[in-house]
């Protein structure tokens, strides 16, 4: 699906991602953690294609990013950002169908519309689908957005990969495993998701594999039982942790300052 080698981006002081490989293939949940400022969001963004630095190879589907058609790689991954524009003057529903942009040029066709409807359903908003997007909440305007990126990658093209930069935020517990629900429906159907977690816990349920980044630099990347290790995770954290079997589902419970 997606692979690299030598993952690197540097400002004039340091690397803020430091010789990373990474790989994941169709079909997979990937976690990316670590600590505040690890290097998480950059690697997003170089994987992304949204920024970039030379001499980095990021092959998606096998192809590298230059060599996509700019009209047609949008229908095949797409971004949810943790950073959103908070004023837009228009109604959610505008919002949501700003996902269709890249297929149609002027007027939106019935499957479009459909496809909207189907967005704002799946992330409760379809009660606010003719308000204006500026007098929503918080975690409100990140449903509109999280909706909006949904709607982008509903098509049949086969593996698609979707970005998910902290979309946790600002969400309730009840939208929050929503949300997860919905990564965890989309991988289902042989597709990717490679998502930024903060919640270790949530993590180890939902990923298939976790990658842990620490000072730009990859520690481990394997399936959670793995990766969630409490001599790793309290020497990376710095803040000691006992990590347990959940009683209800097997995964790796955390439980920290213990």
């Amino acid at each position: 699906m997606i692979e690299v080698e030598k993952l690197n981006f540097k400002t004039k002081k340091c690397y803020i991602i430091k010789d990373i490989d990474f790989e994941c293939h169709s079909g997979e949940f990937i976690a990316v953690i670590g600590p505040n400022g690890a290097g998480k969001s950059t690697f997003m963004n170089l994987l992304c294609n949204e920024i970039h630095q030379k001499n980095n190879e990021i092959k998606f589907k096998t192809c590298q990013y230059e060599k996509w058609c700019t009209k047609e790689l949008p229908k095949h991954k797409t971004k949810f950002s943790q950073s959103f524009t908070h004023d837009i003057p228009l109604d959610v529903q505008q919002v949501v169908l700003m996902g269709r942009y890249p297929y149609f040029e002027s007027n939106p066709s019935p499957e479009d519309l459909e496809v909207v409807a189907q967005a704002m359903a799946s992330l409760d908003i379809t009660k606010y689908k003719n308000t204006q997007y500026n007098h929503l909440s918080g975690g409100e305007k990140q449903r509109v957005h999280l909706a909006r990126v949904l709607a982008q990658l509903n098509n049949n093209i086969e593996k698609k990969l979707f970005f998910l930069d902290e979309p946790l935020n600002n969400l309730d517990v009840l939208h929050q495993h929503n949300t997860l629900q919905l990564i965890k429906e989309f991988t289902s159907k042989g597709n990717t998701a490679i998502v930024t977690i903060h919640d270790l816990n949530i993590a180890g349920q939902y990923a298939d594999k976790i990658l842990l980044l620490d000072k730009g630099k990859k520690i481990k990347y394997d399936k959670p039982s793995i990766v969630l290790q409490e001599e790793l995770l309290s020497k990376i954290y710095q803040f000691p942790c006992k990590v347990i079997t959940h009683p209800l589902n097997n995964n790796p419970l955390i439980l920290f300052g213990t």
